[in-house]
């Protein structure tokens, strides 16, 4: 979308938000939200009264001056009164000001916390759609900055409070002036349309170029990627790169604001001619003594204000628009529909499996993709079973993974679990069934303790069940070399924090899945950084600890997967064979081939 061609309705639409966030705002804090729009209605009338005392201070020094006998109460009175306008005036804005700020940080927090909820509810397979993202992206960057617009639309209902009391004295004195007025704010007015929507339509068009100009930022400057950056020499190439594609949205950007900030010096060339013509007409009609001293100086601070309070109108209106386009990005995606995951209507989960899960005629293709990831998938996970699949990467393991998770909706076929479809019960609660490790796990920067309780984060202060389960997975022996035991701080992004080995940290991953008491297992490669002897303990303590328990394992080491019951070979999406360990070598297919070729290499 080019900014020549976003259009003023479209800009003009993106209004219809507005009363959904104030409403937002409201719920945060109706008090604090309440008292801010009553300071702002006080503050409205107070710039009129100003000037109006400050003309009649005007009129009665003149008149004191050509007084016989000096009578300066009523001055001083009038003096007193606007020292108090202005002192309540200062306390009114900062009022505003902190009440300003202190609901845009509580509402900040609010749209936080349901972005990260509404993506909870979004399949993976669309979560890593690039053009979802960008939705993703956009609303996330609402959630911060909403104070501007917040402020401009309320500062935008106080300035047509003191626009309207302005006005009505101006009249009272001189309508001619209001000609004037017209003809000095309409060169802004047509300014601001004329510009209305182009600062959103550029950065909306680019949105996965921004994207990547921070992850550019990120493999350039980050603890993560300093190895290789320095090993490969890529900072000259990733500083290039950074800089060509930062250059080719700043030529876009000064094109904007050059049209931007000439436009407006002729319009405002224009509008300020029309406003001192209106200031030549009131010094004519007092030098000829129809205007008092008074009268001169509240016209002339009137329509000045007016003129400024105007312009400011419309500027922030364009303002006010443009963030509405992007509140519009955040309240769609809000408003984005899923499907329900409630248990009402579905049936009750099993307390114990009896027979297991079932893929029948099983297919999956990623949404606006023609290749099929896995296809024609048939195999039973029996109760109790350790079904290993083993396969070249791409084979589709991880995705089969995906699919038993719910993580993804299969594009054809189904998956039973006894003998209802997986999809038939609350997903939520099913997906509770699993305790899982996959292959790129997260390592959380927070403590060792909350790391693993990840597993079951509502059993955070069992200290028995961290420690049990970490006695599981021996990350116990983790614990044991930590300074702070549970309590130290993982990872380099914070004061006293500790970076890990690969292999300390697939431990804490590992017991994460123990901290959960689930039916059903799964992990994937979740000993690739362990060496031979660590991951030959951890497979024969998970094989004993989970007796009885299903369980699928996914590994590249042959050495592991014998010791499941059953093993099933995928190649090209596609199950190639499954059996246990001694049927499948004699098969002498692709299991015992790539079987054989490891074994060699350990001769």
């Amino acid at each position: 979308m080019s900014p020549n061609k976003f259009r003023f309705r479209e800009s003009f639409s993106s209004l219809k938000f507005v009363p959904r966030f104030f409403n937002e705002i409201r719920k945060v804090n109706p008090g604090l939200f309440y008292a801010n729009v009553l300071g702002r209605l006080i503050n409205a009338l107070l710039p009129v009264l100003m000037l109006l005392v400050g003309k009649l201070i005007i009129d009665e020094v003149v008149l004191q001056i050509a007084a016989e006998v000096k009578d300066m109460d009523r001055l001083w009175m009038l003096v007193a009164v606007e020292f108090a306008l202005a002192i309540i005036s200062d306390f009114l804005s900062r009022g505003i000001s902190l009440s300003d700020a202190l609901l845009g940080d509580q509402y900040s927090i609010d749209t936080s916390v349901k972005i990260i909820k509404k993506t909870s509810e979004v399949d993976l397979d669309e979560l890593e759609d690039s053009e979802f993202y960008d939705k993703l992206e956009r609303a996330r960057q609402q959630t911060t900055g909403r104070v501007g617009l917040m402020s401009n639309i309320l500062t935008q209902g106080e300035d047509i409070i003191v626009i309207i009391s302005l006005l009505v004295g101006v009249v009272a004195f001189e309508p001619w002036l209001i000609i004037l007025l017209v003809v000095s704010i309409i060169p802004t007015m047509i300014n601001e349309v004329k510009f209305s929507g182009t600062s959103y339509s550029l950065a909306r068009s680019w949105t996965q170029e921004r994207r990547e100009l921070d992850y550019l930022r990120y493999a350039g400057a980050s603890d993560v990627t300093a190895k290789e950056v320095k090993l490969f020499g890529l900072s000259e190439y990733l500083a290039h790169r950074f800089k060509d594609l930062s250059d080719k949205y700043y030529v876009q950007s000064k094109k904007l604001a050059k049209q931007r900030a000439g436009w407006g010096s002729f319009f405002n060339m224009i509008g300020t001619t029309a406003y001192y013509a209106a200031y030549v007409l009131i010094v004519f009609r007092t030098v000829a003594g129809i205007f008092s001293l008074g009268d001169l100086t509240f016209l002339a601070g009137s329509f000045n204000r007016l003129r400024q309070k105007l312009q400011g109108f419309f500027t922030r209106f364009t303002a006010i628009t443009e963030s509405a386009l992007y509140l519009q990005d955040y309240f769609e995606f809000l408003d984005l529909s899923y499907v329900e995951r409630t248990s009402e209507g579905k049936h009750p989960l099993p307390g114990t499996i009896r027979k297991g899960f079932q893929f029948i005629n099983v297919g999956f293709q990623y949404p606006k993709s023609e290749r099929w990831v896995v296809r024609n998938i048939n195999f039973e996970l029996k109760a109790g079973e350790k079904l290993a699949f083993v396969g070249e990467n791409g084979a589709g393991k991880t995705t089969l993974i995906k699919l038993l998770l719910q993580f993804y909706e299969p594009t054809e076929g189904e998956i039973l679990l006894d003998d209802i479809p997986i999809k038939d019960y609350d997903r939520t609660a099913y997906q509770q069934y699993f305790g899982v490790i996959f292959q790129d796990f997260v390592k959380f920067e927070l403590t060792l303790r909350e790391n693993i309780a990840m597993g079951e984060i509502t059993e955070i202060e069992d200290q028995a069940r961290i420690e049990g389960a970490a006695s599981k997975s021996l990350a116990d022996q983790v614990v044991t070399e930590l300074p702070f035991g549970y309590d130290q701080q993982l990872g380099k992004r914070f004061k006293q924090g500790k970076d890990l080995s690969g292999g300390q940290w697939q431990k804490i991953a590992i017991a994460r899945a123990y901290m959960k008491n689930a039916e059903v297992l799964i992990l994937d490669e979740p000993t690739s950084a362990l060496d031979a002897r660590a991951e030959t303990e951890a497979f024969d303590r998970f094989i004993k600890l989970t007796a009885g328990k299903t369980a699928v394992i996914i590994s590249h080491r042959f050495s592991t997967v014998r010791i499941a019951d059953r093993i099933m070979v995928l190649k090209n999406g596609a199950v190639l064979e499954i059996g246990t360990h001694e049927e499948l070598m004699q098969n002498n297919r692709l299991y015992s081939e790539l079987f054989n070729l490891q074994a060699a290499g350990y001769k």
